[in-house]
């Protein structure tokens, strides 16, 4: 990814003939918000910041304190390439800070930050890579998304039935116009269902290429009449869809991979066992964030591959935690499959780099591993504690979880908390279609 300045942006902006940049940031629930500015007020933005209401953003702030200001990370600077000619626009991700020049705590982005700072701080980096699954669904006359109806029946790998190909193509096309180094792209199981996966990298600049990638992909979809969704189960009795992410720790100096021991029967050291162990032990909490709707508890269900019993293993997919075989040693990684691409990538790497590290700090053992499936053997599963069976629940660990509350930050944590309960009893008190057809006539 290339490295920017003031300067070279200025001059970019200039040879390229832009006209607007859009200043992008997140709010708790992962949405993109976004502040257009021309560019003739960029050098002013690139050296003051630009002034936002922050009472207006889901979880940010309250009345009395809504002032917040934006300063863009330059790093992050991408001409948008559906934006040319006189509406040629250009991107850039923001950190949010009050008027006082402190971090604003709220943000998702610094709840991340904050923890790669306290990793840095003790001569780590964390790298994850995650694979985010999503379906094309086809559009109405207006562009809504029409239930049910997606884009094609292909299956997974399908090179015949796939009618995406052209639509993922634009969609890698588009996504290598911000700087996204995608690896490679395929159908998935489900009818409409496809992933991209891009390059392994620091949390940070992963967090910031999710939410990238799923800003882009729904605009490329659009393009083409279609709409991309990122909702974990948007259809009943087929695979839902997740956001399984690959992660370790690199010493920050070397680059070596700290996970990685060649004599051990799994091929991990003892930090990486310890990490599984920190995220075993919190996952029932981890996951109100990783899976955050109520929609999510749809997917983590036995029979789609999702993960329901916690648990470790190298081979079994339906473990919590898979060690994939790695083509040499420093390629080894733990895969964390509850995640789903409806969290907030920031918020969700920092939970899960905390809650590792937290197996790391106090040497938690790591129980045996699983191999057999988990779906097939009561034997196998047996004793072993289950993911959360709703929203609700997974809310109520959360409470319980001081360690995931301190990855959030109190702002955070509080803010998160009451949307989601908000979320959960609007879901309680819904009288949906099921229930009419299964009660109203019969009682």
């Amino acid at each position: 990814m290339p490295t920017y300045t003031q300067e070279s942006i200025l001059r970019l902006v200039r040879e390229r003939g832009v006209r607007f940049v859009n200043l992008q940031f997140t709010d708790i629930v992962g949405s993109v918000k976004s502040v257009t500015v021309p560019t003739s007020q960029l050098e002013h933005v690139l050296e003051h910041g630009v002034w936002f209401d922050g009472s207006s953003i889901e979880g940010f702030a309250r009345i009395s304190e809504s002032d917040m200001f934006l300063f863009p990370d330059l790093n992050t600077f991408a001409i948008i390439p559906w934006n040319v000619d006189e509406h040629c626009t250009a991107r850039l991700i923001c950190n949010v800070f009050t008027p006082d020049g402190e971090r604003f705590a709220g943000a998702p982005r610094t709840a991340l930050t904050i923890a790669l700072e306290e990793l840095a701080a003790m001569g780590y980096e964390y790298l994850v890579g995650p694979e985010l699954e999503f379906f094309l669904f086809e559009t109405d006359a207006s562009g809504a998304p029409i239930p049910g109806a997606t884009h094609d029946e292909a299956g997974y790998f399908d090179a015949t039935a796939d009618r995406a190909t052209l639509v993922r193509q634009d969609m890698i096309t588009a996504l290598e116009a911000f700087g996204i180094e995608v690896e490679a792209g395929h159908h998935e199981v489900a009818r409409g269902q496809h992933e991209i996966d891009f390059r392994y990298s620091n949390a940070l600049l992963a967090a910031d290429n999710a939410v990238t990638f799923k800003y882009v992909l729904k605009a490329v979809a659009r393009e083409h009449g279609l709409y991309a969704t990122f909702m974990p189960k948007p259809i009943r009795g087929i695979a839902g869809s997740g956001m399984h992410v690959h992660q370790s720790i690199a010493d920050l100096k070397t680059g070596k991979n700290l996970f990685a021991d060649g004599s051990d029967t799994h091929g991990l050291s003892k930090m990486a066992k310890h990490f599984i162990a920190g995220q075993l032990k919190h996952a029932r909490a981890m996951s109100a964030v990783l899976a955050p709707l109520v929609n999510s508890y749809k997917r983590l269900v036995p029979g789609y591959e999702a993960p329901v019993y916690i648990s470790w293993a190298r081979i079994n997919r339906s473990a919590l935690i898979r060690v994939p075989r790695p083509a040499t040693p420093e390629a080894t990684r733990l895969e964390l499959r509850c995640p789903d691409p409806s969290c907030n990538p920031y918020l969700a790497f920092a939970v899960m780099l905390k809650c590792g590290m937290d197996g790391v700090k106090n040497e938690l053992p790591v129980p045996e591993a699983t191999e057999e499936d988990l779906f097939e053997s009561n034997l196998a599963r047996h004793g072993l504690e289950t993911l959360p069976g709703s929203l609700r629940e997974a809310l109520a660990e959360l409470e319980r979880d001081t360690v995931v509350q301190e990855a959030l930050g109190p702002h955070i944590y509080e803010r998160f908390m009451d949307a989601k309960m908000l979320e959960w009893d609007d879901y309680r008190m819904q009288v949906t279609p099921w229930e009419l057809e299964r009660y109203l006539y019969t009682f």
